[in-house]
């Protein structure tokens, strides 16, 4: 089972996987924003497909060797069905967490965003990435973490 949690910068992706990874058995947690520091010079239209590419490559081979794998990462429609085709023997799952702009923007006690992170969140806003035309769209604006993170897996068969 493979679970895509989307959203923008700051909508809480990670923190949800990291839950989910720790809730789900046999699951880990596959950022494909760390497959990025092997490329970071490069600029992110030229990056994404390869970071793409190459977590395809991590998904699999964990699914092969049957583990679940729950993966943070901001979806674009075609980036959406990339990922679909290339995974598609897998059961797949495809999350939204679309809270409100104004809380995306706000800085946390975790995290001051920079001005190319509120710049680039507003892009994913401006293009769909919080409301998107695959999956569940999660408004976690007034939920915790811990409430977001169960409300996707009881939408999720209990298979695990």
């Amino acid at each position: 089972m493979i679970i895509f949690i989307n959203g923008s910068i700051n909508a809480g992706k990670s923190t949800i996987a990291k839950i989910l990874a720790s809730k789900i058995t046999n699951t880990t947690n596959v950022e494909i924003d760390t497959l990025h520091e092997y490329i970071n010079w490069l600029e992110i239209d030229k990056a994404v497909p390869i970071n793409l590419e190459n977590a395809v490559l991590v998904i699999n081979n964990f699914a092969k060797h049957g583990y679940n794998v729950v993966v943070p990462y901001p979806l674009s429609q075609r980036n959406y069905e990339y990922l679909k085709k290339e995974l598609r023997d897998n059961k797949l799952f495809f999350f939204t967490l679309s809270p409100e702009i104004e809380k995306v923007q706000n800085d946390t006690n975790d995290r001051k965003l920079t001005q190319w992170e509120r710049d680039r969140i507003q892009h994913h806003y401006d293009i769909g990435i919080s409301s998107p035309t695959f999956g569940k769209i999660i408004d976690n604006t007034n939920q915790t973490p811990e409430e977001t993170a169960r409300e996707i897996i009881s939408l999720i068969p209990k298979i695990y």
